[in-house]
């Protein structure tokens, strides 16, 4: 396919492509790989006694009532009512006159908007008017609703993704066609288009499903080719016991679980292996990672040997380096020199910090992406850390260990996956789990309440503030958006403000603001300068704030249940009582039981095994939930079963064509190698 940009498409000039950019869409490909976040139904009109508040509603009625028009031409209101059973539905029209002439009484018509009780009625504003016949050729179309940017409208998009398909169709299939029909999978090209525009679930389900199968197939293909690398690589970094980290372990104010001495034995037994480390450890929030990360690091640079550990944020990363200083003040260690290097370096001190870098004066290292930029060249990097794994993606990861030269690596990840399904994903990594949290933590208590529980939340939450304590509020939108229904954060912080007290201090927090506006929020909310974050799952990595003993999670249906309890390990991270309560925002039963899962228990590992059990195929909303290793379409839960055939496959291919050397896999091994070249995938790979 061409890489062209985007600006060769007719009605795209240089403000609209601005806009596009903001979404990452670049370039023609980056346009038909930004799939629909959800999906416009055109469903059969129903009865009342089946509509749900503030959704799409399609009612079949006759005009019997006359038609009203009140005010000017520029102001006018029309208003009719028809009458479905024994209920009655008040349809309005703004600026819209001359449709009293064409709504005619006696006549049916199929009316479709967002509907709202009043009363014991209900209304509906701006209705689309269709005939019946047009609305039957309509019936079961999907129209998509993607992602948008302010000043960029859905229609805007469609447009685009229309043309797009009509002059670039992707061209060519990577997969060979024994591999589509040995797992019914659809061609490549009709995949795409299918997923934009598809044409009843039928043919979204498939789509869907061959979109992600390519994405797990060529992650599981490149994390496969690290493990080899890996395997066969020597360890140029051997190391031996040494006497701090035991001294440490005996001076920590609390004592380490049996789990985690046990994972701490098995990373001091890998480093002093023949063969290079790649671990994975996997643990719940709270469970005691960092500790075991930072006594790893104390060992390489007490065998001579330079330690970086490289996470997502700048906010995380400042507050790794002074838990790193002040377990060092603590321990009476002097010697060991850590340094700091973010993008919020003055250009002074990044020349600074990397000729400490370089000429080895610096041991430990911590920092975000800044750690593979090119000016930053390593003394003895001997091992990788990285933390929260997912938000890096294997090209990441080794990207900065090939600037080291093969040295050992430790992946950290909070996030639950059951073990079958960790062991396809972190197949390059062996896997350790702490299973036991630390003793003294108290169990978060949870609650799940509909809409109608607000103002008492609202009361709790004041109290909580009174108490000096602090709250996040997770919404699942930025701003609101065209054709999706749920709250989002700009409303929301604004709302809240003038519900609660004015001396409450309240602030909104999304990916759409700038990195230092969001480190400066972060670092506010750190500092108890506070109260109240309004976000996004944004703070999903956020900071470790132990006095936040509050997070409300609006429209939690929205969400995976895994994603809602890497959420929730936001708080209970201090020793006051900590809440989680989640608000439902429809009033579906079986959405009720998934989310009353949260309240029977704070194991992530039950949660995702029983959100693996839960998602089915058929839930048309969200296209990825899970937020795992950035996938655009495939979800690890969710597509559970595409995974595992997309981990035959890979084993299969590999075991015939171990270098993809073959005719039939040049696709794939062009797909590989763009992936690489290009960070396709959100740099997935």
């Amino acid at each position: 396919m061409e890489r062209g940009s985007i600006r060769g498409l007719k009605g795209i000039g240089e403000k609209t492509e601005r806009l596009f950019h903001r979404l990452d869409v670049k370039s023609i490909e980056d346009l038909l790989s930004y799939y629909p976040r959800t999906y416009d139904i055109y469903r059969e009109p129903q009865g009342m006694d089946k509509w749900r508040e503030k959704e799409q509603q399609a009612v079949h009625a006759r005009i019997e009532m006359p038609v009203s028009v009140k005010g000017t031409r520029h102001t006018s209101v029309v208003t009719t009512s028809v009458r479905c059973g024994d209920q009655k539905l008040t349809l309005i029209w703004f600026k819209q006159p001359y449709l009293r002439s064409t709504l005619k009484r006696g006549c049916w018509y199929v009316f479709r908007g967002r509907v709202i009780r009043k009363g014991r009625g209900w209304e509906m504003e701006q209705p689309k008017i269709y005939s019946p016949e047009e609305y039957g050729k309509l019936l079961h179309n999907m129209q998509p609703i993607y992602g948008l940017t302010k000043g960029l409208t859905n229609q805007a998009v469609v447009r685009a993704v229309r043309q797009a398909l009509e002059q670039y169709p992707p061209a060519g299939d990577p997969l060979p066609k024994e591999l589509r029909e040995r797992y019914r999978l659809m061609e490549r090209a009709p995949a795409v288009a299918a997923i934009h525009f598809p044409k009843d679930g039928q043919q979204y389900m498939e789509a869907r499903k061959r979109l992600a199968f390519d994405e797990f197939l060529l992650f599981i293909l490149s994390v496969r080719r690290l493990r080899e690398r890996t395997e066969t690589a020597e360890n140029r970094y051997p190391m031996r016991p040494v006497w701090d980290t035991e001294q440490i372990i005996e001076g920590l104010p609390y004592t380490l679980t049996g789990a985690q001495m046990r994972v701490w034995h098995e990373l001091e037994t890998d480093l002093q292996k023949g063969t290079l480390m790649s671990r994975l450890i996997q643990g719940d929030v709270g469970s005691g990672k960092t500790i075991l990360a930072y006594l790893a690091m104390i060992m390489t640079a007490r065998n001579g040997y330079q330690a970086a550990l490289m996470v997502p944020t700048e906010v995380l990363a400042a507050q790794h380096y002074e838990g790193l200083l002040q377990l060092f003040e603590e321990q009476g260690i002097q010697d060991i020199q850590a340094v700091l290097l973010t993008g919020s370096n003055t250009p002074r001190e990044k020349r600074e910090i990397c000729a400490q870098i370089q000429s080895g004066t610096a041991h430990l290292i911590i920092g975000t992406h800044a750690l593979i930029q090119e000016r930053v060249v390593y003394h003895s990097l001997g091992l990788v850390v990285t933390d929260e794994q997912h938000r890096f993606g294997v090209r990441q990861r080794e990207a900065l260990s090939m600037r080291g030269g093969d040295p050992h690596v430790l992946v950290m990840s909070a996030t639950p996956i059951p073990r079958t399904l960790a062991m396809i994903l972190y197949s390059d990594l062996d896997i350790s789990v702490i299973d036991e949290l630390p003793a003294k933590r108290l169990p978060i208590k949870n609650c799940v309440v509909g809409t109608q529980y607000r103002p008492t939340a609202y009361r709790f939450i004041e109290k909580q503030i009174a108490q000096g304590r602090q709250v996040y509020v997770i919404c699942p939108m930025v701003e609101e958006s065209e054709g999706i229904e749920g709250e989002n954060v700009s409303d929301y912080a604004r709302r809240l403000q003038e519900v609660l007290p004015g001396h409450i201090r309240i602030s909104p927090l999304h990916g759409k603001m700038k990195p230092k506006e969001k480190t400066s929020i972060m670092e506010a909310f750190a500092r108890h300068e506070l109260d109240i974050l309004v976000s996004t799952t944004v703070v999903e990595v956020g900071v470790n704030v132990p006095n936040a003993t509050v997070m409300m999670v609006e429209n939690a249906e929205r969400f995976g249940l895994a994603q809602l309890h890497q959420l929730r390990g936001r708080v209970g991270r201090g020793e006051h009582q900590s809440y989680c309560i989640f608000v439902q925002g429809d009033q579906e039963e079986e959405v009720k039981k998934r989310l009353e899962i949260l309240s029977q228990s704070n194991d992530g590992f039950y949660i995702a095994a029983e959100d693996l059990k839960l998602r089915g195929p058929g839930d048309l909303f969200g296209l990825r939930q899970s937020g795992m290793m950035d996938l655009r379409i495939g979800d690890i839960y969710r597509d559970s079963g595409i995974l595992r055939q997309a981990s035959q496959a890979a084993g299969e291919m590999l075991a015939a064509d171990p270098y993809l050397e073959r005719e039939q896999h040049a696709g794939i091994r062009q797909a590989l190698e763009e992936a690489f070249t290009y960070g396709s995938f959100h740099d997935t790979l």
